[in-house]
């Protein structure tokens, strides 16, 4: 008979494979004087190549590297450990840090996810981006599914003037990518916050606080991912960077990009936050109406209730119980208190 007992397998004696660090690179490349060298390039060869030559750098793009990956890397660029665990770890605030002639940037990305606005569902998916910026190499890491740098790897490569200013062009261009996703999550967050404006300022409208709710949480989500940003960004666009003046301009342009999204991004949290008062008021407000509504009702139900019960009491002295038109008065009366309790009613807007 077979045995239902929980397995005694031991997790501990599966042997670690350990996944190649090609596995993790998206393309590798080598960029002499804004054009790229043809030919296929490990990381370790596309350093040497460029060192041999003494000029251009080398571009690799990692998508989630794993512990040993990240590390067989960082030991062909010398990074430092500090920074190769957050860019390992993931999940960091945006920031610039500086080791020795290398930066470090870290940027959150945003996308936009297609819903139903009365549902609580995910709205803003986030990722990240980090990037180590050398004199000679750019290593761009990526955690998350969207966000991909193929549409702007091809863009530079089809501007080699802008490739020949070194890795600094590599991160004007990551980053104007990834302000330029701002504007586009943030345009399609408006769209849903006008939506829900709409509706709950529609009079007679159903007033739904959880998609409220739902819409502020992923506003104050997206405020975290974007608006740390600004300060290395600002960073970047100063003349203490090791970076080319020119690219320098572009990186301060991208910085009042990112201000211009980062205050509709707080303008979406104030309204919000007033959307969510105004629904909790007019919530209020059905429940007094439906409340007044009720107690007409009820005080309506009253009369015949009240009155009914009087001559259900059994006593032989009663007024009318004797007479042929007892009946039909008492319901002539009924009926004429509660005509004139809804009439009144109604003239007081509870009915």
């Amino acid at each position: 008979m077979p045995s239902f007992r929980r397995s005694t397998w031991n997790r501990a004696a599966v042997p670690h494979i350990r996944v190649p660090t090609a596995r993790a690179v998206v393309d590798c490349a080598v960029y002499v004087e804004g054009l790229r060298l043809p030919g296929r390039f490990t990381h370790a060869q596309a350093l040497a190549a460029v060192r041999e030559r003494g000029a251009g750098f080398v571009w690799i793009g990692l998508h989630d590297p794993d512990t040993e990956q990240m590390n067989e890397i960082a030991e062909t660029f010398a990074l430092h450990p500090l920074a190769v665990e957050d860019a390992v770890q993931a999940r960091q605030r945006p920031k610039l840090d500086r080791y020795d002639d290398t930066l470090f940037l870290v940027m959150r990305t945003v996308a936009y996810v297609e819903h139903d606005l009365h549902s609580v569902s995910e709205i803003v998916e986030t990722g990240e981006m980090l990037i180590f910026i050398g004199a000679d190499f750019v290593v761009a890491v990526r955690h998350g599914e969207h966000s991909g740098l193929a549409g702007v790897r091809r863009e530079l490569e089809t501007d080699p003037a802008r490739l020949a200013l070194g890795p600094g062009a590599v991160v004007h261009a990551i980053a104007d990518y990834v302000v330029d996703s701002y504007i586009e999550v943030t345009a399609a967050v408006e769209h849903d916050v006008d939506v829900m404006e709409e509706e709950v300022f529609t009079p007679g409208s159903q007033v739904a606080i959880a998609s409220i709710y739902q819409l502020k949480r992923e506003v104050v989500e997206l405020r975290r991912s974007v608006v740390p940003l600004a300060l290395p960004l600002q960073t970047l666009g100063k003349p203490e960077t090791p970076l080319p003046k020119e690219v320098r301009r572009y990186l301060r342009d991208v910085a009042d990009h990112h201000t211009a999204v980062a205050e509709r991004i707080h303008d979406f949290d104030d309204a919000l936050t007033a959307l969510i008062s105004a629904a909790l008021a007019k919530t209020t407000l059905q429940h007094n109406t439906d409340m007044r509504k009720i107690s007409a009702f009820v005080a309506i139900a009253a009369v015949p209730t009240m009155i009914a019960g009087i001559y259900g009491m059994n006593f032989e002295h009663m007024p009318e119980l004797r007479q042929v038109w007892g009946y039909p008065a008492v319901l002539t009366v009924i009926f004429a208190i509660c005509t004139a309790l809804v009439v009144a009613f109604r003239r007081n807007h509870w009915l």
